[in-house]
């Protein structure tokens, strides 16, 4: 939020000016003004009406007035003229009325006593002072007086009399001791307001001989001592016992014990008083009580209540105290004195008078010749005041007749004033109470007009702001004023100026265009004057941008904007307030141009950081709250209660949230039997609970630590709660993850995960271990074990289910009843190979393999499926061996087929198949041989062209690295390319397949061919290769050529086609560089074989597989000059099978449906090199080993 003041210049001195007044002049406080003008005396000080002095001192009575002329000063003393010339012990002090009495070298103060009155004249009047009743301070001594000793019995009540001696002012009172330390006070022992010490009862501590009223009488800074007082109390104990021992056996004393008495007032005596205040003093009311016990006094107001804010309770509120007393308090106060045995009270009827004071106190009047004007005099009083009226210092009815003068009571009415009837006039308003005396002149006047404010004086403020231009005036008759705009300009009339009586011009909203000279004009019968100021608007300051809420983390970084906008002439200082104070201290906080930065923030940062920008004109601010955040502090005072077997409650305080609020707390634990030191996690609970009832468990040493969380972070952990250990009891749980899994074909081993010391629920656990074979009649077999995880049972069948189950005890007892599990005595290898192995040859590369699945008996363990064993024995292309790379394909569960992908074309095989169990792999099935058929033949391995002539060039190329089948032959195919690589007509040559070079003939001199070539087989073409060749020029040519250059015309044509190249090449330039396209893509578009298409997406073909070697093979760079169309196919074989029945390798995996979804990998053995063939054909991708 934004604040904005805008400070005026005009208003300071505008607070210097009284309004005008129609009925009478003003004169402004001006002293150059005031010194020019004449003006009847007017009292500016004099000494109070009763003035009590100090006999030691020298006497001076005050009296101060001014006037223009300077008065003289007359006193009276006692009613008659006071001649100061004839007591050469007073004197006057220079240019003043002031009376100095010299009592220091010889006078006497007493001689000095009564009532003086001071008298200033001047040639328009005379002022008086009030009445100064003069009286020296007194200090009496102390009458002499024996004193006997106070004997008081305990409980009875005492009082001290002081009785100080009269002095003038009365003296204070106060009781000491002989060491000067004052006596202490109670409900019991208190000071009454005439000074006596009242005992309520009194008690043998207060037995003693030094109590010693003092008086100090402050004026003449003295105390004065009263005899100390004796007292001592006698209690019934000691009076008993002295007593007795004067007494024989057979008296009998019949002295009582202290006893118990209600309340009496000791002051005021009888049940009602009354007394008299005045109006404005403080009104003390005292009630003191004896008693036993100590009465309590309690005071109330009858038909009324006390007067809230002005009622005060003193001296144990034995005395009642309301100041400013007014007529409102005057009525009945009771006081009550009450203990134990009763009550008693006492009414003070209360009568408030008052002394005169004013409701209307007369002001001095300044009219011109001619005018009319009041004086006023109003005053009231209890009793009413009479008033009375004296004209310079005479009663009115003797004064001089006045004509314009009329007394109207409390009203002196003037008509037509003139010069001569300048005076000065007392107001007297008098009852049995006291006086007021007032002066008020009426001063007559005739002056010119006089402007009183600067010329030239410049006011400058802020646009849209009030404009207050000062025209200080005075003259008499009261001039009139107007304003200009500029020197000459119209005078200012409407709604958008206002026109105050003393002159000022204000201009309630002022604009930028309102700047300029402003003219003023006073004028009255006697003359008229001109004044001129000056005004600049200025543009506001503004914040445009302010701070803002902040909430950022404890040792963040936090920023604060405050950028400003202001008027150009004005020089803006910006200070930055925390909460309404100085910034701290602190090098943390660095204030830039229009900013505030804190640094490394910490808790005591939070609060409100105000940016204030000033001028000379202006202020504005504006306020941005910072909010430290962090994780909480910890919560602290953990707390136990309700301790049970299997629960207990936890109760704690929550730390400071540090300004967000907690979400939640978590409880953590702490088993100091088994796991001292690690803390695990119990529970949590909102951020509002703060009691929790926790589950426990058996055997199990409890310490709790709390944690507090909030948006920030989680708390450092709570001091360790009181550590509770429970009772032992039997385990409540069963070992888990029971399992029965044979590790030899005659064993059963039985594993269990272990309870924890924090589940064993009591010393001593142990497991009980039961098994017996399924589905036979056998009895359980147990045995108890240590603290273990694991148990072997020998001597077992192979592969034979067992019922198992593992049980938990202690010293205390077992656990529950257990639940069964099936487990089976350890696995043996297969003992027989799957039969009737048969192999479906789809395409050249898919073969589908079936079998019949084994015996579950001869499996002896879980079956995990069967392994497919297959490699390439040759190719029939070409007779020569390589080394044998076998690939295993895995069919998971009892699956009887599956697919085997990735083979080469034309090629033999051979395959064997295996059933798998837990234990390993059985016997293999007799090897099967099948045979893959031809498939299209891979790209030549090279192709270069050599030894162009003007009309030919010589190809060479290299067979298919995979011929896939028996080669028919080669094609090739070739097309000139112009200079603009636009293609020529395509020329399409078959070549037998036992060729390796040609020569072509007849071709184009200087002429760029671009070649593709391909080889095939019966079942189609393979993929092509490409390359470009270009023919020579002819020589005679290039002869006529040269001669040609050496021309000169030829010379400057070939300057010009060079230029207008270039002139193209810059608007090429210019046109990529605003988006033209330049035809690359329609280029190499036209360099590609029409003939090769692109395969569709859903043609069905399948995806390269390739074994480590074709990988690596097909990653060798190309030879140089050799091409492949960026959109190579591989033409689809004839097949309608999916991918369903392949089966997995090492690290792949076959669907329920026998679906491939992974790699091959193969055991290789070594066979006699076949040569350097390899399949074209996809070849297998990621084999696995392993099932699934």
């Amino acid at each position: 939020m934004m604040k904005k003041k805008i400070i005026s210049a005009s208003k300071a001195s505008l607070v210097l000016l009284l309004c005008q007044m129609v009925s009478a002049l003003d004169v402004p406080l001006d002293s150059k003004l005031l010194e020019e003008l004449s003006q009847p005396p007017t009292i500016t000080q004099q000494s109070p009406k009763d003035y009590i002095v100090d006999p030691r001192e020298n006497i001076v009575i005050q009296c101060e007035a001014k006037g223009k002329p300077p008065p003289s000063f007359s006193w009276t003393r006692n009613g008659t003229h006071f001649d100061i010339d004839k007591d050469a012990q007073v004197t006057m002090k220079p240019n003043s009325g002031t009376l100095v009495i010299n009592i220091m070298n010889g006078g006497k103060a007493e001689a000095y006593e009564g009532v003086y009155q001071c008298t200033a004249r001047n040639e328009r009047g005379a002022a008086i002072s009030n009445n100064i009743v003069i009286r020296p301070s007194r200090s009496p001594l102390w009458t002499k007086e024996k004193l006997e000793p106070n004997q008081v019995r305990e409980g009875d009540s005492l009082v001290l009399h002081c009785r100080p001696p009269v002095g003038l002012p009365p003296p204070i009172i106060f009781w000491m001791d002989n060491a000067f330390q004052r006596l202490p006070q109670s409900e019991r022992v208190s000071q009454g307001l005439n000074g006596d010490l009242y005992f309520s009862n009194v008690q043998p501590e207060d037995t003693r001989e030094d109590y010693i009223c003092y008086a100090r009488f402050n004026h003449t800074q003295t105390i004065q001592q009263k005899q100390p007082i004796s007292v001592k109390v006698f209690s019934m104990d000691s009076l008993n016992d002295t007593i007795a021992a004067n007494l024989s056996d057979t008296d009998i004393y019949g002295a009582k014990p202290v006893t118990e008495r209600q309340p009496v007032l000791l002051t005021p005596t009888g049940s009602t008083s009354t007394k008299v205040e005045l109006r404005g003093n403080v009104l003390l009311l005292e009630c003191i009580a004896a008693g036993l016990p100590t009465p309590v006094i309690r005071w109330i107001k009858e038909g009324g209540e006390l007067p809230a804010n002005r009622t005060f309770f003193e001296n144990f509120k034995k005395t009642l105290k309301i100041v400013d007393v007014s007529e409102a308090d005057s009525g009945n106060y009771k006081c009550i004195a009450r203990n134990t045995l009763g009550s008693a009270h006492h009414v003070i009827s209360v009568t408030v008078k008052a002394a005169p004071y004013w409701i209307t106190a007369p002001r001095n009047l300044v009219l011109s010749p001619g005018e009319d004007g009041t004086l006023i005099c109003r005053a009231n009083g209890n009793p009413k005041p009479d008033i009375s009226w004296l004209a310079n210092g005479v009663p009115i009815a003797i004064a001089p007749e006045d004509p314009s003068r009329k007394v109207d009571g409390d009203t002196i009415i003037f008509s037509q004033v003139q010069e001569r009837s300048s005076a000065v006039y007392q107001c007297n308003a008098s009852n049995e109470y006291g006086y007021l005396l007032a002066n008020a002149f009426v001063n007559v006047l005739a002056e010119p007009p006089r402007i009183l404010t600067a010329a030239n004086k410049l006011y400058q403020v802020i646009a849209d702001s009030p404009a207050l231009l000062d025209c200080a005036y005075f003259g008499s008759p009261k001039p009139e004023i107007e304003w200009f705009k500029g020197v000459k300009g119209s005078i200012l009339r409407g709604n958008e100026y206002i026109f105050h009586d003393n002159g000022t011009l204000e201009i309630p909203v002022a604009q930028k265009d309102g700047s300029g000279t402003y003219t003023c004009v006073a004028r009255n019968e006697l003359g008229k004057i001109q004044n001129e100021v000056q005004l600049e608007v200025k543009d506001p300051t503004m914040i445009i941008k302010q701070p803002e809420y902040k909430v950022i983390q404890r040792y963040g970084q936090v920023s604060f904007e405050c950028i400003i906008k202001h008027d150009s002439t004005l020089l803006p200082t910006v200070i930055w307030l925390k909460d309404n104070g100085e910034l701290p201290d602190d090098e943390r906080f660095l204030v830039g141009k229009d900013n505030l930065t804190i640094m490394n923030v910490t808790d005591k940062d939070d609060g409100t950081y105000t940016c204030i920008v000033n001028t000379t004109l202006d202020s504005v601010s504006a306020s941005a709250v910072l909010t430290v955040v962090a994780r909480p502090n910890p919560p602290f005072d953990l707390e136990l209660t309700g301790q049970l077997e299997r629960s207990v409650e936890l109760s704690w305080v929550p730390g400071d949230e540090n300004n967000s609020p907690i979400t939640n707390f978590v409880i953590e634990y702490e088993d100091g039997l088994h796991e001292p030191g690690v803390w695990h996690h119990q529970t949590e609970v909102p951020g509002t609970q703060t009691t929790v009832q926790l589950k426990l468990s058996p055997y199990v040493n409890y310490s709790f630590r709390v944690i507090a969380v909030n948006e920030i972070g989680r708390s450092q952990p709570s001091e360790p709660s009181e550590q509770y250990l429970t009772k032992s009891a039997n385990p409540d749980e069963n070992p888990s993850n029971v399992q029965g899994i044979g590790s030899e074909p005659d064993n059963l081993v039985i594993t269990w995960e272990s309870l924890t010391g924090f589940q064993s629920n009591g010393p001593g656990l142990q497991y009980k271990v039961s098994w017996r074979q399924k589905d036979v009649d056998d009895e359980w077999t147990s045995v108890i074990v240590a603290n273990v995880s694991k148990y072997i049972v020998s001597g077992t069948p192979t592969f034979v289910p067992y019922e198992i189950k593992v049980q938990a005890l202690n010293d205390l007892g077992y656990a529950p009843e257990p639940a069964e599990v099936i487990g089976h005595s350890g696995e043996d290898l297969p003992m027989v190979a799957p039969g009737n192995v048969q192999v479906h040859v789809i395409n050249s590369t898919l073969a589908k393999v079936h079998w019949d699945t084994v015996p579950l008996k001869t499996v002896r363990g879980h079956l995990q499926g069967y392994k497919v064993y297959y490699w390439k024995v040759q190719s029939l292309s070409r007779r020569s061996r390589r080394h044998v790379e076998k690939k295993i394909l895995t069919f998971r569960g009892n699956k009887t087929f599956g697919m085997l992908p990735g083979l080469e074309p034309y090629s033999s095989y051979k395959l064997n198949v295996r059933v798998v169990n837990g234990k390993g792999e059985g016997p293999a099935s007799p090897d099967k041989v099948f045979k893959t058929p031809e498939g299209v033949p891979s790209s030549p391995s090279f192709l270069k062209i050599t030894n162009p002539t003007l009309d030919s060039l010589t190809l060479e190329w290299g067979s298919p690295t995979h011929p896939n089948g028996v080669l028919t032959s080669y094609i090739l195919k070739f097309q000139p390319i112009n200079n603009t690589h636009e293609l020529g007509p395509l020329v399409e040559i078959r070549i037998p397949a036992n060729e390796s070079s040609l020569i072509l003939k007849n071709l184009n001199y200087s002429t760029r061919y671009k070649f593709y070539f391909n080889a095939q087989t019966s079942v189609g073409s393979g993929s092509q290769i490409t390359e470009e060749a270009v023919t020579i020029m002819d020589e005679a040519m290039a002869s006529r050529q040269v001669d040609i250059a050496t021309q000169g015309w030829f010379i400057g044509l070939m300057c010009a086609v060079a230029l207008l190249i270039l002139i193209l090449l810059i608007v090429c330039f210019i046109r990529r560089n605003k988006g033209g396209k330049y035809p690359v893509k329609e280029k190499e578009d036209a360099h590609a074989d029409p003939e090769i298409q692109p395969m569709k997406e859903d043609d069905g073909t399948f995806g390269e597989y390739r074994s480590l070697e074709s990988d690596a093979e097909d990653h060798k760079p190309l030879k140089k000059g050799s091409r492949t169309p960026s959109d190579r196919t591989v033409k689809k074989e004839d097949s309608d099978d999916s991918l369903v029945d392949y089966g997995e390798g090492v690290n792949g995996q076959f669907n329920e449906d026998g679906s491939f979804i992974g790699q091959y990998s193969g055991k290789k053995e070594k066979e006699p090199a076949e040569g350097n063939e390899s399949s074209e054909a996809p070849s297998p991708v990621n084999a696995m080993n392993s099932f699934v």
